[in-house]
């Protein structure tokens, strides 16, 4: 049986000749070469994240008496629809660094294997070192800008915390799909740095003493609960990364308490009178 689906069912020579004249099987094999020479140009090559599908918004960061602090929402969209609403945004690297992760969800889980490789490697050669919050830091400034060099970026923005447990020196810093790095006491990313960012800086780094882990954890709920209320990409279910020369540890999922009273004025909003 030939493969042209135009023959099928019909003698062959009536198959073959078309109503101008041509043959017609000559043409359709014309047609299949031209379009595997157009095909191979995408064989060369694998081509991974092109544009962001399934997205997290905004992760938070701040220096505290005992170390560093970081919290990420549960929420993965998919576009602008609420999708996926348990998602760990925060992953351990190691004993005393985590990372967070904005932007695309499938080249975090990238980064998070490309990572879980290099401790393997590190592991392996058994040299007494451990890579602290600084090392896993640089790792990814590096990954990030090669990517970009590749014109083939992860699409994230990541912000890196931790504490080295033989200098106890803190480190929060923040490296993007550009490979853009800086460090500071507050950091937020996406959203945050434009909503969250102004009451980090005036809540902490507006004091003369740092906030002790009572005194954080009430800034990183207020920061989250006003993200809520301004970035439609967020949910109010996040989890909080506490990290101090001891280890680290990622809190279960919490939410805040919030009033919506006050939309009932709103056109668009609850019930609606004329």
């Amino acid at each position: 049986m030939t493969a042209n689906f135009t023959s099928w069912g019909r003698p062959f020579t009536d198959a073959k000749m078309d109503m101008y004249g041509g043959d017609i099987t000559q043409r359709y094999q014309l047609g299949a070469q031209q379009l595997a020479a157009t095909s191979d140009n995408f064989t060369e090559g694998v081509q991974k994240t092109q544009q962001p599908i399934v997205t997290g918004t905004s992760v938070i960061g701040l220096k505290y008496k005992d170390g560093i602090m970081l919290a990420a929402d549960n929420l993965a969209s998919y576009g602008s629809l609420a999708r996926f609403k348990d998602i760990q945004r925060l992953y351990g690297v190691g004993d005393n660094t985590v990372i967070g992760a904005a932007g695309d969800m499938s080249d975090f889980q990238h980064v998070q294997h490309e990572l879980e490789s290099l401790f393997i490697d590190e592991y392996c050669n058994d040299d007494g070192h451990t890579l602290g919050p600084a090392q896993i830091y640089e790792y990814l400034s590096t990954l990030m800008y090669h990517r970009r060099s590749q014109l083939n970026p992860l699409w994230n923005a990541f912000v890196v915390g931790g504490v080295d447990p033989k200098s106890g020196e803190s480190t929060l810093a923040y490296v993007d799909l550009l490979g853009t790095t800086y460090s500071a006491k507050t950091i937020g990313t996406g959203y945050a740095s434009m909503i969250a960012i102004p009451l980090l800086r005036r809540l902490v780094e507006d004091r003369e003493e740092p906030p002790n882990e009572e005194e954080a954890l009430e800034i990183i709920k207020t920061c989250m609960k006003v993200l809520f209320y301004r970035d439609a990409r967020s949910l109010n279910k996040f989890q909080v990364a506490k990290i101090t020369k001891s280890g680290s540890d990622i809190s279960p999922s919490m939410s805040v308490e919030t009033e919506w009273g006050f939309a009932e004025g709103i056109r668009g909003y609850g019930a609606q009178t004329q």
